[in-house]
């Protein structure tokens, strides 16, 4: 059987670079995929070929949620594909939700 788990130095790079130059796709992640609309913050803490954990700040402060992937990511080129993929559906979903008309009685 397969391992889950990424090489530990390609995990740690993938997970920085996704810190460091991605933040608003973790945030949009944790919204979308983990229906947390009020979180202000999300930051990657692990990732692996099933899925993502990502420690979240909401307003009533922060927690950890395990977002999982709709396949088996095969490699890191497979992870880059999934999390820009996911990242464009879920800026997709976030800017249609945004244009709906709030509807107050």
């Amino acid at each position: 059987m397969q391992s889950t788990c990424f090489d530990p130095a390609s995990e740690r790079s993938m997970i920085a670079h996704m810190n460091a130059d991605h933040a608003d796709s973790n945030l949009m992640y944790v919204k979308v995929y983990g229906h947390l609309w009020r979180a202000t913050a999300a930051r990657m803490v692990m990732l692996d070929k099933e899925g993502m954990d990502l420690e979240v700040t909401v307003p009533d402060g922060v927690q950890r949620i395990r977002l999982t992937f709709d396949h088996r990511l095969q490699d890191e080129a497979d992870a880059q594909r999934t999390l820009v993929a996911m990242s464009r559906h879920a800026q997709a979903i976030i800017t249609q939700t945004a244009k709906q008309p709030s509807i107050t009685p």
